[in-house]
């Protein structure tokens, strides 16, 4: 296992090493998990950290407690800004989209409560989102005087549509885990009770797979590689099948396949 053995924390990032390649990843920040600069910094870090071993691990995000998977930024932090801390802060919760987005193993979000503004961001950058029946969603930037990122907000519309996403950054109101199981911004309504042993559960099988595969097909899944010319998307399709060919995971599964 790659940096986050068991019971690392750094600040409101707690990380713990579970069975079979996972590590949980469980924002922690009371009394609502919000986003602050410490927290966004953080889990950015430990994401780009865990992305570099060669036995980078699958991981399961989520939040501490029932009440809140994340809050979205943190208001209290915000009320002090000026012009120039809030374009910081938004600078900060770019890269950590991105880490999300360019994390090369299986993502697994489980969202155990309210869901809010950039919770929602970054759950969408996860392979696969769960919810408790009790998860809330809302972007209620509209109605506090911010604003969501640009990465975030292209992100939604890509994966709801336009009609959704603007019913949900132009309206501001809630909805709830039903509601966001119908327009895709997640994939499975589980109990409680069942929401972090379902989510682990998915992560451990989607960490037996190869993981030159697996990150070669993320990497061809990111938004980005949509507006690539041809000649790129070649460049890169060659250059991962060599890669692929080369792995012995992969290697092994073509053979188990062919027994």
């Amino acid at each position: 296992m790659t940096a986050g053995s068991n019971d690392i924390a750094l600040s409101a990032v707690h990380a713990s090493d579970e069975a079979d390649g996972v590590v949980v990843i469980t924002l922690n920040h009371p009394p609502a998990n919000a986003l602050s600069d410490s927290l966004i910094s953080d889990l950015t870090a430990k994401l780009e950290t865990l992305a570099k071993g060669p036995d980078a691990p699958a991981l399961v995000l989520t939040g501490a407690g029932e009440r809140f998977f994340c809050a979205g930024g943190d208001m209290k932090e915000a009320v002090d800004f000026n012009a120039d801390a809030m374009a910081g802060r938004m600078k900060s919760f770019h890269a950590l989209l991105c880490a999300l987005e360019n994390y090369p193993r299986p993502l697994v979000c489980a969202v155990n409560g309210w869901c809010v503004g950039g919770g929602i961001e970054m759950a969408l950058f996860a392979d696969v989102v769960y919810s408790s029946t009790t998860a809330r969603f809302v972007f209620p930037e509209i109605k506090h005087g911010m604003l969501p990122a640009v990465k975030g907000i292209a992100h939604v519309r890509e994966i709801l549509g336009d009609r959704a996403a603007r019913r949900l950054l132009l309206g501001g109101e809630p909805i709830d885990a039903f509601d966001a199981n119908a327009i895709g911004i997640v994939d499975q309504v589980v109990n409680q009770d069942d929401l972090l042993p379902t989510a682990l559960a998915d992560a451990r099988k989607a960490a037996a797979a190869p993981p030159a595969v697996f990150a070669a097909l993320k990497r061809a899944l990111c938004s980005e590689t949509a507006g690539w010319p041809d000649e790129e998307k070649l460049r890169v399709t060659v250059a991962d099948a060599r890669t692929v060919f080369l792995d012995p995971a992969a290697r092994a599964a073509r053979e188990e396949y062919n027994r």
